[in-house]
């Protein structure tokens, strides 16, 4: 594919949006089931009123591909040890009797039982509760989450790509069990999951996945070779089923690092990278391993974890430079919009000068669609906006709130004595 017909075929698309409702309902109704105010199948209802919502929205506003999977009562990592089976011994005879109130006794613990440990989702602000395994951990696949949610997107007549946790970032992040030796490495567990997101994949594509997009963050930290040979053989095993989707295997909070190289070779049909802040390496790093010829690139220009407006004329500038890397090139924001509040027009209490710098998961889909526009149809198409653009960034730049004479004249005199 030329660069031309690669900008000709760009789309907009989302890796995650927040889950909680726009007067957070999700919320309120989980708070009211642990409270026995709320039925479980009131819960639900709640739940899957907000996807479609979520779903529609998104549609509307230009996606083209609304993600799926990424919507959780608590967190996507513990519905990834659902998926897998990686239930805490502790946590079994709930699970069997209860799967709902199960689910909840691993994220909250009960009176007599502790609860999987809490930490943050890399540098960010959300937390995620750490898988426990080990060398007697036997996984087993439980798709339906993860079907259920794909096939009710379908029905409302939108394209959805379901959003998995990879298999190499869950064993990353998870720990040795209670009574494992702490010397026990859960990433030795790996050709004992393959098979199992393997039967997942087979199960997305049966309910009708063209796409399943598989984050891999952990790979944007510093990796060891056993771990990096690691990544090699799960997108070898992985990409050389037939059974299965096409494969987006993504990354975001920082630069992939080496990595890159070998998922750039992988049998995936494409990859979804983060090029804002640091992660602009990526730009340099993709040209030097010689681009995607052929694959998908869902190129992450809208920073997903600021609250503040793009650049939207630097992101076009560096989409059109990705062009010629790849055989498609997609827009996406950097990460999930799960890291941003909502709506700015929800705000009532910020002054209207600050509200127009800031962009919150509303207004960063439209960013992203718009960029998808202009790479696609050229920046004519979008003259409107990008002017607009510009006048916020200057009007952000040359503001007294954001610059003061004084601080900058102290800041420049001080000297190395």
């Amino acid at each position: 594919m030329t660069a031309k017909s690669a900008a000709a075929a760009a789309r907009a698309t989302v890796y995650g949006y927040p889950r909680q409702g726009p007067a957070r309902e999700l919320k309120k109704a989980i708070e009211g089931y642990w409270k026995g105010r709320v039925t479980a199948d009131a819960l639900r209802a709640t739940a899957a009123e907000l996807r479609r919502s979520t779903w529609r929205q998104l549609a509307e506003a230009g996606i083209h591909e609304v993600p799926t999977g990424d919507f959780s009562y608590y967190d996507h990592v513990l519905d990834t040890t659902v998926m897998v089976g990686a239930v805490p011994e502790r946590h079994r005879a709930a699970v069997d009797a209860d799967a709902l109130d199960g689910y909840f006794a691993m994220a909250r613990g009960t009176q007599d039982i502790a609860p999987l440990e809490m930490t943050k989702w890399f540098d960010t602000n959300y937390h995620y509760l750490v898988p426990e395994l080990g060398p007697d951990t036997v996984f087993a696949a439980n798709s339906a989450k993860q079907v259920g949610e794909l096939r009710e997107a379908l029905a409302l007549g939108v394209a959805a790509r379901p959003v998995l946790v990879g298999p190499v970032t869950y064993l990353l992040l998870a720990k040795p069990a209670p009574g494992v030796p702490a010397g026990f490495d859960p990433l030795t567990l790996l050709d004992r999951l393959l098979p199992v997101y393997a039967e997942v994949l087979a199960d997305l594509r049966a309910a009708g996945a063209e796409w399943v997009q598989l984050d891999e963050p952990a790979l944007v930290q510093d990796r060891t070779p056993a771990e990096l040979a690691a990544v090699a053989r799960a997108y070898r095993d992985l990409g050389a089923r037939t059974d299965r989707p096409k494969l987006l295997v993504a990354s975001y909070f920082d630069r992939l690092g080496e990595a890159l190289p070998m998922l750039a070779k992988a049998p995936v049909e494409g990859l979804a990278l983060d090029f804002t802040g640091a992660a602009a390496a990526n730009l340099d790093a993709l040209a030097a391993v010689g681009g995607l010829p052929g694959k998908r690139l869902v190129a992450g220009v809208v920073n997903g974890r600021t609250i503040w407006v793009n650049d939207l004329p630097a992101s076009l500038t560096t989409l059109g430079t990705l062009l010629g890397l790849a055989g498609r090139v997609d827009v996406a924001a950097s990460c999930s919009l799960l890291h941003v509040p909502l709506d700015t027009a929800a705000e009532r209490d910020i002054a209207p000068q600050i509200l127009r710098w800031l962009a919150f998961a509303k207004q960063k889909t439209a960013e992203i669609v718009t960029l998808a526009r202009g790479l696609a149809q050229g920046p004519d198409t979008i003259a409107a906006e990008l002017a607009a653009n510009r006048a916020d960034l200057a009007s952000r730049a040359g503001s007294p709130i954001t610059r003061d004479p004084a601080v900058r004249a102290r800041c420049a005199a001080v000297t190395p004595a």
